[in-house]
């Protein structure tokens, strides 16, 4: 069974960065399609980014483009996404997902 534990979110400011980390265990990032979604208070689950498996080769959505990057560790059997000049409408919970496995969310709220 593989288990994805999300780490790293918080309170931060407008213009503010965080780091978001992905822990895989039970599997290896290396197979997978590994990707971040989010979604905020009365909405939807929405895509934010993806990162192809064996490759390098990143997908993101256009709200996020240009100012978040997701990256894969595989000696860490970790996936991150590093994410720049926050915005407010940026806020909410964070998932973590491979395949068919989610995990639990992390909670991000930017405050203008």
């Amino acid at each position: 069974q593989v288990q994805l534990v999300e780490s790293g979110g918080g309170l931060v400011q407008a213009g503010d960065s965080l780091r978001l980390s992905c822990a895989v265990s039970g599997g290896t990032v290396g197979v997978y399609t590994m990707g971040w979604f989010r979604q905020a208070p009365g909405k939807e689950r929405e895509f934010v980014a993806a990162i192809r498996p064996l490759s390098v080769t990143a997908y993101y959505g256009e709200s996020v483009k240009g100012r978040f990057t997701i990256s894969r560790d595989n000696a860490n059997n970790s996936i991150y996404l590093q994410m720049d000049n926050l915005r407010p409408e940026d806020t909410g919970v964070y998932y973590c997902n491979a395949g068919i496995f989610w995990g639990q969310g992390t909670q991000v709220i930017v405050s203008s």
